[in-house]
């Protein structure tokens, strides 16, 4: 059965991780995606394509883990674009192809001569998907940004802090995963509205905006009420207060930095973990109610936490869920990843063939199409891979004229 997306073609300029994880999913589902690159700068359109992690010993521009793990199944070839023969096979590809997708900043391809004017001319219904930090209209647009940066202006960094500290900010690059989820969404309405209307169309996107939709409520919140998302009222601790529900909050158990996840919804949860727990404070008046255990939740979550602390978080998990009382213990990455078979019964964690770092896992979809589910089989592109078989079988070049390419620094 043919997959899902199995009749698009992309024209891929995309890096990094907000752009290159759009195409990956387009290319899991099926879809040809040809990455573009450049190959006088080896690679560096993309910093991904030679940096850590590394399987074993091995280094090098075409072993990058984290550019392994954004473009699976996609074809790689070299284009340098300062010659004209390039721009034509360019414009030879973009002929053949349903979309062209970017995340460059604002104008780089308008520079080179395939901004969406030119696209248009090239082939009238072209899609064009372009994803900046603040994309190609507004006051912002001619800035040039990176993830942090994105999120420290669309107010998400700001919501991390903790009362009285500096926001901690949000580690790896929060918004390259989110933006890339959005470009894909983009993608996929413009290609449905095409094969609607037979109409291309630019999308442009601002990954800037799209970190302000993840906190609309916080925004709405100050609009119409005035009250900030950071108040000194609010608990210094791990609880989360809202809905109300108590105890609701992250506790320790045994070993370092290990930790437990509660939450009683209603007096009958409280109940059944007080029947688990069995030490004369379950039995408190102050805890009796819902009502009491929110206004005595400081005193409650410390005395969840000295019995947590004693507890295997795991088996203190079971227990819990076993009683019907929400529960889960907080897993690190590698107990995810290795121990937990409900991720390996999802088939989360793929392998795929690479041509130099050979049999590697890499990131699944967290999803599954009982009748055009999604695959991944082979690893990233090699720098420049796919060029001979591109050019010989997309746009019938002869191998003779390809080695001329090579020759000439075209390829």
């Amino acid at each position: 059965m043919a997959a899902a997306l199995s009749t698009f073609r992309i024209c891929d300029f995309t890096g990094q991780l907000a752009g290159a994880g759009a195409t990956k999913w387009m290319a899991s589902f099926g879809a040809e995606v040809i990455r573009i690159e450049d190959p006088v700068r080896e690679g560096r359109w993309d910093i991904l394509r030679g940096s850590a992690p590394y399987v074993g010993k091995l280094r090098g521009i075409d072993v990058g883990g984290a550019f392994n793990n954004h473009n699976t199944d996609k074809l790689g070839i070299t284009l340098n674009l300062r010659k004209d023969k390039a721009k034509q096979i360019l414009t030879e590809i973009i002929q053949q192809s349903d979309v062209v997708t970017e995340n460059f900043a604002k104008g780089v391809l308008e520079k080179w001569g395939f901004g969406y004017e030119q696209l248009k001319a090239i082939k009238p219904d072209i899609i064009y998907v372009s994803n900046c930090g603040f994309g190609h209209v507004g006051p912002y647009s001619d800035f040039r940004t990176w993830g942090p940066i994105v999120q420290a202006v669309s107010g998400l960094t700001f919501t991390s802090a903790l009362p009285g500290q500096e926001p901690a900010g949000w580690g790896y690059s929060y918004m390259d995963h989110t933006g890339g989820y959005y470009m894909v969404m983009a993608i996929l309405m413009a290609l449905v509205h095409k094969q609607r209307t037979g109409e291309g169309q630019w999308v442009d996107m601002a990954t800037t905006e799209s970190a302000q939709c993840l906190h609309g409520p916080a925004l709405l919140d100050w609009t119409v009420n005035k009250r900030p998302t950071r108040q000194p009222t609010v608990a210094n601790s791990n609880r989360n207060a809202w809905p109300g529900m108590a105890p609701h909050g992250i506790y320790p158990c045994q070993g370092a930095d290990e930790w437990l996840a509660i939450a009683c919804r209603d007096d009958a949860d409280w109940q059944a973990l007080g029947g688990l727990i069995k030490l004369p404070w379950c039995e408190a008046e102050i805890f009796a109610s819902l009502s009491l255990r929110l206004e005595y939740q400081d005193q409650l979550d410390e005395n969840i936490s000295s019995w947590s602390a004693s507890q295997e978080k795991f088996a203190a998990a079971d227990l819990l869920t076993a009683a019907g009382i929400p529960a889960a213990a907080v897993q690190k990455p590698q107990e995810r990843v290795d121990q937990d078979s409900s991720t390996q019964g999802f088939g989360l964690w793929p392998t795929v063939q690479h041509s130099k770092m050979g049999k590697v896992r890499v990131d699944g979809q967290p999803v599954h199409l009982s009748a055009t589910d999604w695959q991944m089989k082979r690893g990233a592109p090699c720098l420049s891979e796919h060029t001979e078989q591109v050019l010989t079988d997309l746009l019938g070049y002869s191998a003779e004229a390809v080695q001329q390419l090579r020759e000439e620094d075209v390829i």
